[in-house]
């Protein structure tokens, strides 16, 4: 076994050098080279060389204090940084030297001597032997040093390096932005460790099976926010109209980013420390907040979204670039480092801000729905804490946890929850909407049956006369309406009319006028009189309206025509010149003129709603008036074809009644009616 002797007290030097060195006698294991180590500030290459006295410097201990653990790792074994013994407020170089009396016999062992370094390590190092440099982690040139994410290695030293005494000299790098995010930051975290090639090659891997053991709880959080993605998007394609699947499933993605580059960098010296804060901090943290605040806002259907959005971006974007301020290579470089004064409490204050803002949106959730939101409030502090890690270890609040000898950190744990308590929100609000969605399909399905029964299935047949009725509604329940109606004298009343808006409360609409037609014919035919008493049944039935013109034509081709705010009639081919009038619903007190004419044998009269006029097409042009105008001399089938063609907006229907050539005197023909509902 190593043995390893620590004196009380450093001797004195001499004029040149200091004689004091551990005494380390190595079998065939390893020894932690605890110290206690020599400690200075600043930098000089003369410092790696043997001979250089060090006399002056002081002494630092790395054995780590019981119990304690990496808060960043989750590995035992922790010792804080300079900044936390003596040196707060210190950045960039500094070194540790240490000698060591070596009794070590070459022939219980092969492969020589390594030393194995420090797990964490403030920002990069380089480890010299005797003043030859044996190895490094991190980039250093004339131009600076690039630092990575901390990983474990060893470094073996000279073949000469048997017995006797060596000087081992450690070169750290700390960025100045290190110490924002770590309280104890700077330089070693842990003793080196000087042994065997065959030993420290297995304490390498037990170093990484370490790791392992670390970032599994992270691989079991990936796999739960990758399953969560995978429901929300799921959620969002069966139902489009519930944007906070679709949100949640971002947040969840955010997440997750920040998960990856993390085992990336927990596993390689790929991404340079450099763009992995400023990805993570500077960009996912805010950016995740802000996703997070959105989703909540949909999810409790917050009103006023497009402000929210913009106060939530602002804020985010507020908080990102003053924490890419504090972060390398901006800090210590561009923005002098007394400036964190100022720009640490105010990336604390947006922060906060954001936080705030995210309660806020709960509470108000939760005053629209408290059973809701009660189910929902356990899943949003969760979210708060995965949210606001920093703040918590700055506050030396412990994050990890170490069940079953694997590193769960509280984020992990805050995350995993929330997910699992919004799945089964999510899965909740789904089957509410689905049971919705299938009433509401079940509720149109009725009006649209109600609906077709309204619509006159059989055109009855007027001696002399041949009708023409096309009917496409835009919707399962269209708002156009129309009524055929023989008046027992050889004549015929015919309403059509165009109820404003579309869908169910449409359909509604028409079923109310239509069966009010029907009653209102039981004591007169006149035009006028049907729409006045129609115009009084409308009042004061909310907002809606509707146009509408009837025509009644008699026997003999007069024609009495009244119009309530509907387009004009077409009389072969040209518009009829009528008084305008109001809609139906909006003064019970309108009185409607009426015109008459005398249609012609082979007179026309044709009546189109609004849906042909308003047709539009892809260059978003309307049908309009003129090009109504130009077909209404034709069949209505192809008038309705042409503006479902053209790009149909709303319900087309069209009714047009000609009356016949008498073939002989006494003797008129009858000619069936085409009736032709569009589906």
């Amino acid at each position: 076994m190593p043995q390893s002797g620590n004196p009380s007290t450093a001797e004195t030097a001499p004029t040149q050098v200091s004689h004091w060195a551990e005494q380390v006698v190595l079998g065939s294991s390893t020894v932690d080279l605890t110290g206690p180590w020599k400690f200075h500030k600043g930098d000089n290459m003369e410092w790696a060389q043997p001979d250089y006295n060090d006399a002056g410097w002081s002494s630092m201990d790395l054995t780590p204090p019981a119990g304690s653990y990496d808060p960043f790792l989750g590995t035992s074994g922790f010792v804080p940084g300079w900044t936390a013994l003596g040196d707060a407020g210190y950045t960039r170089y500094a070194w540790y030297r240490l000698k060591v009396n070596v009794q070590y016999d070459p022939g219980l062992s092969e492969g020589g001597l390594e030393i194995k370094m420090p797990d964490d390590v403030d920002d990069a190092y380089q480890v010299f032997v005797n003043g030859e440099l044996v190895g490094q982690f991190g980039k250093f040139t004339r131009d600076g040093v690039t630092t990575y994410l901390t990983l474990p290695r060893t470094f073996a030293l000279s073949r000469g390096i048997k017995s006797g005494q060596a000087t081992i000299a450690i070169r750290v790098w700390m960025d100045p932005s290190t110490p924002l995010t770590n309280p104890d930051a700077g330089g070693l975290h842990g003793p080196p460790i000087l042994g065997q090639a065959g030993p420290i090659e297995r304490m390498l891997r037990l170093d990484w099976d370490s790791v392992n053991r670390s970032q599994m709880s992270r691989f079991l959080e990936l796999a739960v926010l990758l399953l969560a993605i995978t429901v929300a998007l799921v959620l969002f394609w069966l139902d489009r109209n519930e944007k906070a699947y679709l949100w949640l499933a971002l947040a969840c993605a955010g997440v997750a980013l920040q998960t990856i580059v993390t085992l990336i960098g927990s596993y390689t010296a790929i991404v340079p420390a450099t763009i992995f804060f400023l990805l993570t901090d500077a960009i996912l943290v805010p950016g995740v907040i802000g996703l997070w605040i959105i989703f909540w806002a949909y999810w409790f259907r917050m009103g006023r979204m497009p402000r929210l959005h913009r106060m939530v971006w602002g804020f985010t974007l507020a908080l990102a670039i003053t924490i890419a301020m504090l972060r390398a290579p901006l800090y210590g470089r561009v923005i002098h480092v007394h400036s964190v004064a100022l720009l640490s409490p105010l990336t604390v204050f947006i922060k906060l801000l954001l936080g705030g803002l995210l309660l806020w949106v709960a509470w108000e959730g939760m005053r629209k729905d408290h059973t809701g939101a009660g189910l929902a409030m356990p899943a949003v502090g969760l979210v708060i804490v995965s949210l606001y890690q920093q703040e918590l270890l700055v506050l030396h609040v412990p994050l990890l946890f170490f069940p079953f000898g694997m590193a769960v950190g509280i984020s992990q744990i805050a995350v995993v929850v929330s997910l699992n308590i919004i799945t089964i929100l999510l899965m909740r609000r789904f089957l509410r909407s689905l049971k919705l969605r299938q009433q509401w399909e079940a509720e149109i399905d009725q009006a649209r049956q109600i609906q077709q029964l309204l619509i006159p299935e059989a055109i009855p047949t007027i001696p002399g006369y041949v009708l023409e009725t096309e009917y496409k509604p835009a919707q399962q329940v269209g708002g156009d309406f129309f009524q055929i109606l023989p008046d027992g004298r050889g004549g015929v009343l015919i309403l059509l009319g165009d109820v404003t808006g579309k869908g169910l409360q449409a359909g509604m609409q028409v079923a109310l006028i239509v069966g009010a037609i029907r009653t209102i014919v039981e004591t007169s035919y006149e035009p006028h009189v049907v729409l006045e008493a129609l115009n009084r049944r409308l009042c004061g039935r909310g907002q809606s309206y509707a146009t509408c013109v009837a025509m009644q034509i008699g026997a003999d081709g007069k024609t009495i025509i009244a119009n309530a705010g509907h387009i004009a009639p077409y009389l072969n081919g040209k518009e009829l010149t009528m008084t305008g009038n109001l809609p139906l619903g909006l003064n019970p007190s309108t009185t409607f003129d009426q015109v008459t004419i005398q249609l012609k044998q082979k007179d026309r009269l044709l009546v189109i709603t609004d849906g042909v006029i308003e047709a539009k097409n892809a260059k978003n042009e309307l049908f309009g008036f003129n090009r109504a105008r130009s077909i209404s001399h034709l069949p209505a089938a192809f008038i309705v074809k042409a503006a479902e063609i053209f790009g149909q907006e709303d319900d087309i229907t069209v009714v047009s009644i000609s009356r016949l050539a008498q073939e002989k005197e006494g003797e008129i023909s009858a000619t069936p009616p085409m009736k032709s509902e569009v589906a």
